[in-house]
C-alpha cells in the first residue's frame, strides 16, 4: 500500500479549462465516473444524479487556476466510508501554449490502507486520463467501473 500517490499529466489546455473541469459539477460528470461534482473555497459537493447531495468535504486551500488541497472520503462505498479522510492535492503547472503538466497527489493515506488501494492504480489514472480526453477531445472516456 502506499501511503502518498502522485500521478502527472500533460493536458493541451489553459490553465482556467482544467480548473473549471476540476471544480464544475458540469465538466465532472462527463468525466469522474458520471459525478457531478462542484467545488468553491469551502468544499468539494458530491451529488447524484438526481441532485441529492452525497458527501461534502473540506477544502484547505483554494488558488485559481493553480492549487486546489481537500478532505477525501470514499464515502462512494460503504466499506470505505468508515476509514479516516485523506487530503488530495491537485496543482496545474502552465508549460506555454495551452499546455499545462496536472499533477494530482492523494496523501495522508496510512490509517485508509483500503481507500489507498481502491484509488491507486487505475483509480485516479483513469480520472485524470478522462479528463484530459474530455479537455483535448470533446469527450470522455467511458466509464472503466
Amino acid at each position: 500500500m502506499t501511503t502518498t500517490q502522485v500521478y502527472h499529466v500533460f493536458i493541451r489546455a489553459t490553465a482556467d479549462d482544467i480548473w473549471a473541469a476540476i471544480t464544475r459539477p458540469e465538466f465532472t460528470a462527463k468525466y469522474f465516473y458520471g459525478i457531478p461534482i462542484d467545488v468553491t473555497s469551502e468544499a468539494v459537493t458530491s451529488r447524484g444524479s438526481d441532485g441529492e447531495v452525497w458527501y461534502t468535504e473540506a477544502v484547505f486551500e483554494f488558488d485559481p487556476p493553480k492549487r486546489l488541497v481537500h478532505e477525501w472520503r470514499s464515502e462512494y462505498d460503504p466499506e470505505l466510508a468508515g476509514e479516516p479522510a485523506s487530503r488530495v492535492t491537485w496543482e496545474i503547472e502552465p508549460r506555454g501554449d495551452d499546455l499545462c503538466l496536472v499533477t494530482l497527489t492523494h496523501d495522508r493515506l496510512e490509517a485508509s490502507p483500503r481507500t489507498a488501494a481502491d484509488v491507486g492504480g487505475t483509480g485516479w489514472m483513469y480520472v485524470l486520463s478522462s479528463m484530459k480526453t474530455l479537455l483535448e477531445t470533446g469527450e470522455g472516456l467511458p466509464s472503466a467501473r
